[in-house]
């Protein structure tokens, strides 16, 4: 059983928007206004074309994605890194894949590539469990957005990163 973490491609897109569109029900559920929780096939070939957009697959399969903005999301705030459209197949969750690649792209390409010192991300306050589950990775709420289209309250987080070795290879 083969795992890699490699950048999504174009093909990859309909997978990609199947995986987001059945990770984000929760967050269409609460009423978020997030891109990735309603994306169709062009917003996620834009994605993959504008951004970095990582997947891990085992066996050929796609299992988590996320992406590393390359747009200017939070240079209001900071010129750290910025991670967004963080999802793993619901077919997969709870079996770690998702915490492997978020681990993969804060070590190998944010803190081993690009060498920032930490890594910035952001998620809605009334989301039930995302906020806990950043802060118990090492997320630190840095500072309180106000949407003004109905999300309420976004924290912005940040992480320091420390290297640490990984198993899983980049193909």
């Amino acid at each position: 059983m083969s795992e890699r973490v490699r950048l999504a491609e174009l093909r990859d897109a309909e997978v990609l928007l199947d995986v987001i569109y059945r990770a984000y029900a929760l967050i269409r559920e609460l009423g978020l206004h997030w891109p990735a929780a309603n994306a169709d096939l062009a917003l996620i070939q834009d994605n993959i074309a504008t951004n970095d957009c990582y997947v891990l697959e085992k066996d050929g399969a796609i299992l988590a994605t996320i992406t590393l903005s390359k747009g200017d999301e939070v240079k209001a705030f900071t010129e750290l890194p910025f991670i967004k459209w963080f999802a793993v197949n619901p077919d997969s969750s709870g079996q770690g894949y998702g915490g492997k690649l978020l681990d993969w792209v804060e070590e190998h390409v944010i803190h081993g590539q690009l060498g920032a010192p930490a890594v910035t991300l952001a998620t809605a306050h009334k989301h039930p469990w995302l906020v806990p589950m950043y802060e118990r990775r090492g997320y630190a709420r840095i500072h309180e957005i106000e949407t003004q289209n109905g999300d309420g309250i976004m924290y912005l987080m940040r992480k320091t990163l420390e290297y640490k070795q990984t198993n899983t290879q980049r193909g």
